[in-house]
């Protein structure tokens, strides 16, 4: 049985910049970064896979390999919690603490 994915709101924020990003920089490109995304929230749902935890309590990141993203998200049983969809080339020290 798959997880429950909560997409908080500083993460959606970070979506929707990122799509816009992506769009102004090709058309149509923002609609492929967003289905990229996408299935990697499947990954993160069937539950099948837990990356490692990076920072403490128990976050844990899943990079994109085609866009320079990381997912931070949390697992509490049966729920993930997506706290950030981060972009690692604007601000690569600058992590969400």
């Amino acid at each position: 049985m798959g997880s429950k994915l909560i997409i908080e709101s500083e993460a959606e924020n970070e979506i929707y910049d990122a799509i816009d990003w992506y769009e102004s920089k090709q058309v149509g490109l923002g609609e492929e970064f967003y289905n990229y995304l996408e299935g990697y929230f499947e990954t993160l749902k069937s539950g099948n896979i837990n990356f490692s935890i990076k920072r403490k309590p128990v976050f844990r990141e899943l990079p994109l390999k085609r866009f320079p993203y990381v997912i931070i998200y949390e697992k509490i049983k049966d729920t993930i919690f997506v706290y950030s969809v981060f972009n690692t080339h604007q601000h690569p020290l600058k992590k969400v603490k």
